[in-house]
């Protein structure tokens, strides 16, 4: 039995915000005679560029037509419309030319979550949460019921999901394991902790190590804790890793890089000899041979990793590695290829563009033959009083524009198609004092709520108008009409 959720007095103004939003909407349409007039929002990377640029935000409220509310969900949170077979947990579907979760009860589902769904470490935010909740199970209580009362279904990675079982609190969860993480970080005591040469990841050279033989070792120390989980109805699925460097040219890098021992090395040379012959050398690659073995490469990261989880837990979704490189992963047929013969469905971490390309997305469906989930974005407020000049979202004026933002950006989601939902990173800001995390993660407004736990009223209304009519907006987009 799932039980009652208390209701707080943040969550009643965010609902009386929302119907405020919702009085606006009306507003708007009466003023809008000659078509609909979209917002005008500034944003720029971060607090350091001097540069503003004004976008475009188009929002539901000043879509040319009323989008109805979602209709009644089931018990997981799937619209009672129309139903598949329920197998019982998660799966995907395609109907018609439009890709669906389908819950386990065979309703058509979109997960709509926020990440790191647990509370900050830092002292200000324990405290805080001490004083404002006492424990951590009634955060836990109240804190879902915010994400709830504003539309969200689910929560991303790194959420702190034991947590929600043990209060058993209706929200579809994912997980995520890290066996190359964890690899990465025992191989790096072989160099003394520091690599001589390593991208941004912290990975040697940039490659990940999916050829040595002890990599196998903890691609199973990793991914069989999950048998804990192959029976639990509110898990989506399971990432493994996150933004791997799956570079370009990763063959060169191999050839060039690796010493002539080691087990990516001979691997990579092995390939080439294969594919061009024994006198070949690194100068004679070309494009068409670094895409093939980039294909070569992450097919053997996929059989690892997908052969365990189906080993563990045959019953839920892999969710992929959550790419995020432009000029590579995102842009690689070949990559997206493979990804389909692995994952159910593709994660992707979607940053430096305001809004998602209609291309691009048809793209990925295309290529892989299967939907995709977006798995972080966000903007930072200025208005926040936090220093912004870290992390790869834009920065916007105030909290009202970042509820513009996540609805320009979800509307264009909805409008591929072929996403089956998006998770808003992150829970809660960063807190500048706390050094324990990496450098990005340490001076922003990420946050539905700052480090004191109080909520971001005017971006959860803009959030909330959206997420109560997703399914309003799918039809409206699959009956041809546009914004």
């Amino acid at each position: 039995m799932i039980k009652h959720i208390p209701s707080r007095p943040a969550v009643m103004a965010g609902f009386f915000l929302g119907l405020i939003g919702l009085a606006s909407c009306t507003a708007s349409r009466s003023e809008q005679a000659d078509g609909p007039r979209y917002r005008m929002v500034k944003a720029r990377p971060n607090a350091d560029s001097m540069q503003w640029i004004e976008y475009t935000a188009k929002t539901v409220d000043r879509l040319p037509a009323i989008i109805k509310e979602n209709p009644e969900t089931g018990v997981f949170g799937g619209w009672k419309i129309a139903t598949s077979q329920g197998t019982g947990f998660f799966r995907v579907e395609k109907k018609g030319n439009r890709w669906w979760l389908v819950d386990p009860e065979g309703y058509p589902f979109i997960h709509r979550g926020v990440a790191v769904f647990r509370p900050g470490r830092s002292v200000t935010q324990q405290s805080s949460l001490v004083a404002k909740y006492g424990i951590r199970a009634q955060w836990a209580n109240q804190e879902s019921q915010l994400l709830i009362s504003h539309g969200f279904n689910g929560t991303g990675a790194w959420s702190d999901h034991g947590l929600l079982r043990e209060q058993q609190i209706p929200l579809v969860y994912t997980i995520i394991v890290n066996p190359m993480g964890s690899y990465k970080a025992d191989h790096l005591k072989k160099f003394g902790g520091k690599y001589e040469e390593a991208g941004w990841q912290g990975y040697r050279f940039d490659l990940v190590m999916v050829f040595d033989p002890e990599f196998d070792r903890y691609v199973e120390d990793a991914i069989k804790p999950i048998a804990e989980y192959a029976e639990d109805k509110y898990l989506l699925g399971y990432y493994t890793d996150n933004e791997l460097p799956w570079k370009n040219d990763a063959l060169d890098r191999h050839l060039t890089k690796l010493g002539t021992e080691e087990p990516g090395y001979r691997a990579a040379r092995e390939w080439f000899d294969r594919r061009r012959g024994k006198n070949a050398t690194v100068a004679d690659i070309t494009d068409e041979d670094r895409a093939a073995f980039n294909a070569f490469y992450f097919e053997t990261y996929m059989q690892k990793v997908t052969r365990a989880i189906r080993k563990y837990d045959p019953n839920h979704l892999y969710l992929g590695c959550r790419f995020n490189q432009e000029k590579e992963e995102l842009s690689s047929p070949e990559i997206f290829k493979v990804a389909g013969k692995y994952m159910d469905v593709i994660s992707i971490n979607h940053y430096r563009k305001w809004e998602p390309d209609q291309t691009q997305m048809a793209n990925w469906e295309a290529w892989s033959g299967k939907p995709f989930l977006i798995t972080e974005w966000y903007t930072k407020g200025e208005d926040s009083g936090l220093p912004n000049r870290t992390g790869a979202g834009w920065n916007v004026p105030t909290q009202a524009d970042r509820g513009y933002f996540y609805q320009n950006f979800a509307l264009e989601l909805i409008k591929s198609k072929a996403c089956v939902g998006w998770h808003w990173f992150t829970y809660q800001d960063n807190d500048p004092q706390d050094l324990t995390t990496d450098p990005s993660n340490r001076d922003s407004n990420k946050g539905i709520v700052d480090s004191r736990y109080n909520p971001y009223l005017p971006l959860l209304a803009q959030m909330k108008m959206l997420n109560n009519r997703v399914y309003g907006l799918i039809e409206y987009f699959d009956a041809g009409k546009s914004f």
